[in-house]
């Protein structure tokens, strides 16, 4: 950079104390605000040319007024000219007109308005004339500018001081780019006081000549109005009754504006996600670069590598050490010296302070020495320098090759924040250091993350105990709180036997309800198994525990004093005996698949996520539970059948059931979608498609399956079944396939799988399902028309027990008849075979398939707009739209967009058109019906029970009441039973009429009814049943 001319020295504004004489790290001035009052001024400047009109100018340091160079305006702003303030016109932004008025108590008139653009240019007097000669040698010195970081706040134009603030600055670098020749003005010492150029102020600390300062310029007129704000600012943390200012120091800085367009041009090839970055957020960056301040006042850091000869002022910026030694071969001699004393110094500190300081040369005919500048380089630089500095490029051996390697990456991933820091530094490096290079480079794809939060969303804070801790997620679900006494704490009525903690810590140890039944102990393990009590309450903050003496007295631990707060990071640093453990022992930690998991399938990588044990679980419930469960069920049934995929020979899925084609259709589809969204880095669609298939999988492939398991038949003797062969094998192919699908995303038990269903039975497969190849989708198993159709019969089974949902009718509880009535067409033949199947999901005798309209007498409709899709098409006529909806026939627009695709509406005299997705449709069923409609179409219900319909579903509760008991009782798949219901008479007659069905399902032997002599060594359990009595016995057959 320094051989292209890219180096330069200038001046870089940071957090100075003065009285210390050093730089602060943006961390330590985080250490040390306090909140003081200061003073906030208005002042006015006159125009050069009509001094009896004046710019408002508002500042809240006085003191950086004799250091004035610009007064910023908003381009944008409207200002206003006005008169009522004394004898001259004071210019402020338009809209700051009351207020300012309110301030000078003065009713003031606006005479004249104009654009903040149109003011650019103007000059004016400053406050203070140090500089005059400044103003009068450069026509951009005492002007107004344009600057988007004022804001519509006080007068609306701001006192622009570069040598001491951030946004000054880079406002007057700006202007440098086109004039830089223009001076930095400056009248302050790096001690914090006066120079010689304000002979009245010389060597006065700035903040003492404040009140001094607004009262010349009162005493010359130019004080409009004073007062005083309260506020928060940074002390020094070393020397807290030092208030820091800002202050210009010298700095280096790498020209990066000359080179910026190829920076865009570099950045336009990046495949960003989310794709708005590019342009927006980090186009934006770009597109409002401002040279790279590279120095730092520093002892830590990589020593920027820049000499200076001390005669003649010429520059060298070596690239290497032996490119110095070249020039002087003792120039680390200070550093060997040392090495000797301390053999166990690095050599990698040969380059660093405070040996690199001593490193000087000469050359042969210039006089002077070269010495290395004091500064260290900006740890972002090093950041950015990473892609090859990693490899020693290019001076370590191998590292050109291994850098061609290497280089682009093909992503990085970082938050959001590093669009400014991260990102930008590794783009311009690369960008400046290898522009022949074809673009993208260093990264082809960057992947930026959201922030993480806690469940509100908001950000996690330590301080405010708003976070999970790790290891309730990984680990135990348990968290340590600091006790106090229960009678002390204010607001709190406690109980006996009850402990209390906020509200936000119950729910982040995802406890529900008014009270859990918790395990409390003082020290790393629980000593007994008892439960406590445990209650939220409002009255007690974050991670503490309030009990009582018994309580606390009984764990052997200590009460804090009421009075004494203590931080939520503290918890865990207090003495033993001062803190108490929660634990949940009711469920575990989710773990850390779950927790990997909880992040890829929450949301997509770019948005925040809300992190808490709830959604965690939540996650977890929805796939690798599920998951889990369709592994257990083939676990056990295979042992139980015997299947051993190694001894026996799967059939072409074509000679398969419909069932099991459908299912390998879903699994090729899946595999496809998720290799699509890896190889886009959508990590989330990958988790999603996964989802997905696990759904289809759990409750429809091996729900409409289990008969097939459960048919009679062993694999070992040759009796069991092709179609039961037909379900293992596609049930073995789609856990074994997803073991490798979901391996990058849960990595532990997608190894379970893989060694239990692969190398167990082919002990020769891959040792790892983490070492075997990526699976790739079987395209001949795939069926669009099959998929489509399946995901019609899926919907409207779903749609029919929405309507039993809404309709308070049990799925156990037959029902007569159900009508659907279907949107697409070309779905009807389809439906149409799978009848039988949507009555026996639905429990109904009979399906009718309806042409839209003949549904016109159970149902009627209701549409309104879809203001997400209608608002943009439509504007302000989207609530006219929403009254012609309201209006019209209703059934007849749904019927025009179930059949042809779309509708049109008569919209205050223009017809609209709309389709599916612009119009929102409600369904209404009459009286003895329910009905609900989706995409598929509409299912209706009727809900009349007759008596034989009403038995049916009570004898459907009598088993599902069984299997229950058979479940408590802790009975194995196979055991079989010998069963006796008793009752009243309903119950009694019922059920022996179903006593072939509750032989074959809860593998009874023998099903006998009616009173008996109470048994001992059996379960049994009475149940209530809509008011009926229900006395199950179940004991296992001899």
């Amino acid at each position: 950079l320094f051989k292209k001319g890219l180096l330069y020295q200038g001046h870089k504004v940071v957090w100075w104390w003065a009285q210390g004489g050093t730089a602060l790290s943006s961390a330590e001035v985080g250490l040390g605000y306090k909140t003081v009052d200061d003073p906030s001024v208005f002042v006015a400047f006159p125009l050069e040319k009509d001094p009896k009109t004046a710019l408002l100018v508002w500042t809240t340091t006085p003191w950086t007024l004799p250091s004035n160079m610009y007064a910023a305006v908003h381009p944008d702003f409207d200002y206003a000219f006005v008169e009522g303030a004394g004898d001259r016109t004071l210019i402020m932004a338009k809209n700051l007109v009351e207020a300012v008025g309110k301030k000078l108590k003065a009713e003031l008139k606006i005479v004249r308005e104009v654009k903040g653009k149109d003011l650019v240019g103007t000059k004016y007097v400053p406050p203070f004339d140090a500089f005059a000669a400044e103003g009068k040698a450069h026509a951009q010195v005492f002007s107004v500018i344009a600057a988007d970081f004022v804001l519509m706040d006080a007068s609306g134009i701001v006192h622009v001081a570069p040598a001491f603030g951030e946004d000054d600055n880079a406002a007057h670098r700006k202007l440098l780019q086109s004039h830089p020749d223009l001076p930095l003005l400056c009248a302050i010492k790096e001690d914090g006081t006066f120079t010689s150029v304000l002979p009245k102020y010389e060597g006065r600390w700035v903040k003492d000549a404040d009140k001094d300062i607004q009262a010349e310029l009162k005493e010359r007129g130019l004080l409009v109005h004073a007062e005083i704000y309260r506020h928060d600012y940074p002390f020094c943390w070393r020397s807290d009754q030092d208030p820091l200012i800002q202050f210009a120091r010298p700095a280096w800085y790498i020209r990066t504006t000359r080179e910026i367009q190829k920076a865009i041009e570099n950045n336009s090839n990046v495949n960003w996600l989310p794709s708005h970055i590019k342009e927006g957020r980090f186009g934006d960056f770009l597109r409002n670069n401002v040279d790279w301040a590279l120095s730092r006042e520093r002892y830590w850091g990589t020593p920027l590598n820049v000499w200076i000869n001390d005669v003649s002022g010429n520059l060298a910026a070596p690239a290497s050490v032996a490119e110095i030694l070249k020039k002087n071969p003792k120039a680390f001699d200070h550093f060997h010296a040392a090495k000797k004393k301390n053999p166990n110094l690095s050599e990698h500190l040969m380059v660093h302070k405070p040996w690199v300081d001593q490193v000087t040369w000469e050359n042969p005919g210039e006089p002077g020495v070269y010495r290395r500048v004091p500064e260290v380089i900006d740890c972002w630089f090093d950041s950015g320098c990473m892609p090859f500095a990693q490899w020693g490029y290019p001076h370590a051996a191998g590292s050109k090759e291994t850098f061609e390697r290497s280089f682009p990456a093909d992503f990085i991933s970082e938050a959001i924040d590093q669009t400014r820091g991260w990102f930008y530094s590794l783009l311009m490096i690369s960008t400046l250091v290898f522009p022949e290079r074809q673009f993208p480079h260093p990264y082809k794809t960057c992947v930026v993350l959201g922030h993480v939060g806690d469940k509100e969303g908001k950000k996690e804070s330590k301080g405010k105990g708003n976070y999970t801790p790790p290891e309730v997620i990984l680990e135990r679900v348990r968290m340590e709180f600091a006790v106090l006494k229960a009678n002390e704490v204010k607001g709190l009525t406690p109980k006996p036997g009850e402990a209390y903690i906020a509200r936000d810590d119950y729910e982040g140890l995802d406890l529900t309800g008014e009270s859990a039944e918790v395990s409390l102990y003082c020290g790393g393990e629980a000593k007994d198994k008892s439960k406590t009590k445990l209650v939220p309450t409002k009255a007690l903050p974050r991670r503490v525990i309030a009990l009582s003496e018994e309580q606390i007295a009984k764990l052997g631990a200590v009460a804090r004093p009421a009075d004494k707060s203590v931080m939520p990071v503290e918890v865990p640093r207090l003495p033993a005996n001062e803190k108490v453990w929660i634990e949940d022992p009711s469920a575990p930690a989710p773990g850390a698949d779950a927790f990997r998991w909880f992040f890829y399938a929450s949301s997509p990588s770019w948005t925040n996520t809300r992190h808490s044990l709830t959604n965690v679980r939540l996650e977890q419930k929805e796939f690798l539970v599920k998951l889990r469960n369709v592994y257990s069920f083939f676990v056990i049934y295979a042992n139980i059948d015997g299947f051993d995929p190694s001894k026996l020979t799967a059939r072409p899925a074509k000679e398969r059931a419909e069932l099991d084609r459908w299912m390998l259709a879903e699994l090729a589809s899946a595999t496809q979608k998720v290799e699509t969204a890896l190889e886009g880095y959508l990590l989330y669609d990958a988790a999603r498609a996964i989802v997905d298939l696990v759904e289809s999988l759990s409750n429809w492939y091996v729900r409409r399956s289990r008969a097939r398991f459960w048919a009679s038949g062993h694999f070992s003797d040759g009796t069991a079944s092709q179609d039961k062969a037909d379900a293992y094998f596609t049930l073995y192919e789609v856990l074994t396939k997803i073991a490798g699908l979901s391996a990058p995303f849960v990595p532990y038990f997608s190894e379970a799988l893989w060694q239990n269903l692969v190398r167990g039975p082919f002990p020769a497969s891959a040792e790892s399902v983490h070492l075997s190849r990526f699976p790739a989708a079987d395209i001949a198993a795939l069926d669009p028309k099959l998929a489509k159709e399946m995901r019609a019969v899926r919907e409207i089974v779903s749609l029919g027990l929405q309507v039993r949902t809404q309709g308070k009718v049990r799925v156990r509880q037959p029902l007569a008849e159900a009508d659907v009535v279907v949107s697409d067409a070309e779905l009807t033949a389809g439906i149409r075979a799978h009848l039988s199947l949507i009555a026996e999901e639905l429990n109904v005798k009979n399906v009718r398939l309806l042409a839209p309209g003949e549904e016109a007498g159970f149902v009627k409709y209701t549409l309104k707009p879809n203001f997400r899709a209608l608002g943009p098409k439509l504007g302000k006529k989207v609530q006219a739209c929403k009254a012609a909806l309201g209006k019209a026939d209703a059934g007849k627009l749904r019927t025009e967009l179930a059949t042809s695709g779309s509708t049109s509406i008569d919209v205050e005299g223009e017809m609209i058109a709309l389709g599916p997705e612009e119009v929102e449709v409600s369904v209404e069923a009459a009286e003895g019906f329910a009905a609900a409609g989706g995409r598929t179409g509409v299912v209706v219900l009727k809900l009349e029970l007759d008596d034989a319909l009403r038995d049916e579903g009570l004898a459907r509760e009598v088993l599902a009441k069984v299997q229950q008991l058979r479940k408590d009782a802790g009975l194995a798949f196979t055991d079989r039973i010998a069963l006796h219901i008793e009752g009243s008479e309903r119950i009694v007659r019922v059920a022996t009429s179903a006593a072939s069905l509750l032989a074959s399902e809860a593998l009874a032997e023998k099903v006998s009814f009616g009173a008996q002599p109470k048994a001992t060594n059996v379960d049994e359990r009475v149940f209530s049943i809509d008011g009926e009595e229900l006395r199950v016995r179940l004991e296992r057959a001899r």
